[in-house]
């Protein structure tokens, strides 16, 4: 092991050109941990998007809608009496000890933002969506998408609600929300642009409010999709599903934004796609792939900076909507897909990735600021290499939580680990001579939560004090032959 003789610099990592999201657990898969997505994507994303439900006024909550209330007569998805999402372990009568929070610990230790979806009976009260802010306040710059694909009518909340009433509930959400969690960002999906041939959105009367009033606006788009799962199989000439392709479904999220942008007075917001991908139960594993990479070719190709970013769904999924298929043998394994090496090349694409530049030397003890995915400070260690190496490796004395990146590979220390080989590094990248490079170190929160005892920014920064910079052991040659 090697004290480390060369500079320190101050880095800064900021925004992707288009920021990717991944979908973790949800109706249709189980959470997957932040180590293993880690380690099979190569980065972290911008966020992880979990997905909730949150009915504390009806009967069997808080138990899970398909447990309590299984049913053989059940036929679609969303035939139960609330949505059969993971249930939202907070609010009023909770706490933040079960989940989503140890989910949202995990993605945020891990140097990702947290987009926690949270579908909500619109007749909880007030003090309920007060609550809810309290919970999530402590989390950073976590967006909050509430009652999603609120112009369809599968969801309860559209059931029980006429569509102005949940507009009108989105706007009451969100105002609670900025007044407690002025962190949160809220966003609001609704269908946008489904027929090409008309101007306006469906339910447009009823939605312009939401549009105006939220943080960020989105829509749901799959370019293929079998919403008939698990309940039939698609097939020719059936009538649960369908496929838009590339074309068609990136002409209807532009002309969404455009008229999200004109409800709003012709001032624009962030747009995303909140759920995004191709389902391989009605394209197959391979059209699968090339109308992923065709989409993500056509946002580089048409230079669409007015699209903010998409999520895909999902990591592992118990159907062909996954990067990985949950074995039906063992739910904790996931079949690797085709799909999978694909969306990994994308997002190692420099359009897709957060923007990382090294400045000023930085002097120790230094203050790391952690503000989120695509607004943090850390510090650049610049590295020289003789050629390949056979052992690369960091070797900690602290406790501390990091990021950590070289030659385009991230890896995570976590408070209690000591040692960081960074070998992997090197084994899809290997080097062909002589290279100068920089070890990046960030430091989200250790717990996952902000600290209040930080100061007035606490709930939007985290600051960590880098007292010592770790051993770097590199090495040319083997040990012994």
């Amino acid at each position: 092991m090697d004290e480390y003789q060369g500079k320190v610099l101050s880095a800064h990592m900021g925004k992707a050109k288009c920021s990717v999201d991944l979908g973790d657990g949800s109706e249709r898969g189980e959470y997957v941990n932040q180590d293993y997505i880690l380690h099979k994507m190569g980065r972290p994303h911008r966020a992880i998007n979990l997905m909730y439900c949150y009915y504390p006024l009806d009967n069997g909550w808080p138990g899970r809608a398909s447990v309590v209330h299984a049913s053989p007569d059940v036929s679609f998805a969303w035939d139960y009496p609330y949505d059969d999402y993971f249930t939202y372990g907070g609010g009023i009568g909770g706490n933040t000890e079960g989940e989503p929070f140890t989910c949202m610990r995990d993605v945020r230790r891990h140097g990702q933002d947290v987009i926690l979806t949270l579908t909500i009976d619109p007749h909880v009260s007030d003090e309920h969506l007060i609550q809810i802010a309290k919970d999530l306040r402590p989390f950073g710059r976590l967006m909050l998408r509430i009652n999603h694909e609120a112009t369809g009518n599968w969801f309860s909340f559209n059931k029980r609600c006429t569509y102005q009433e949940v507009a009108d509930f989105f706007v009451r959400a969100h105002k609670i929300i900025k007044e407690h969690a002025p962190n949160v960002s809220t966003i609001i999906c609704i269908g946008g642009i489904e027929d090409l041939s008309k101007e306006e959105m469906d339910r447009e009367a009823e939605f312009a409010q939401t549009v105006r009033v939220a943080d960020i606006w989105s829509v749901d788009k799959y370019m293929a999709l079998h919403w008939g799962w698990p309940y039939d199989v698609a097939e020719h000439g059936g009538n649960t599903h369908k496929c838009d392709g590339v074309e068609k479904t990136y002409e209807m999220t532009r002309r969404s934004f455009e008229r999200f942008k004109f409800l709003n007075g012709g001032q624009a917001k962030p747009m995303v796609i909140s759920e995004f991908n191709a389902d391989g139960d009605v394209t197959g594993p391979y059209e699968q792939v090339e109308m992923i990479k065709g989409f993500c070719n056509k946002i580089k190709e048409e230079n669409a900076l007015w699209f903010s970013g998409f999520t895909f769904y999902q990591f592992r999924d118990r159907g062909r909507l996954g990067l990985e298929i949950e074995d039906p043998n063992n739910p904790d394994v996931g079949v690797e897909q085709p799909a999978l090496a694909a969306y990994k090349e994308i997002i190692h694409d420099e359009w897709f990735m957060p923007e990382i530049k090294t400045g000023e030397e930085a002097i120790l003890p230094a203050t790391l600021r952690w503000g989120g995915s695509e607004d943090a400070d850390g510090v650049a260690l610049p590295l020289h290499f003789e050629k390949n190496p056979v052992f690369c490796e960091l070797y900690f004395e602290d406790d501390s939580n990091l990021m950590i990146e070289l030659n385009g590979k991230w890896f995570y220390k976590s408070p209690k680990a000591k040692f960081v080989d960074l070998m992997p590094a090197f084994f899809e990248k290997p080097l062909d001579g002589e290279k100068d490079m920089t070890l990046k170190i960030f430091a989200p929160p250790a717990t996952g939560e902000n600290d209040p005892v930080q100061g007035g920014d606490w709930d939007v920064n985290y600051y960590y004090k880098l007292e010592k910079l770790p051993k770097i052991r590199i090495r040319y040659e083997a040990v012994e032959l």
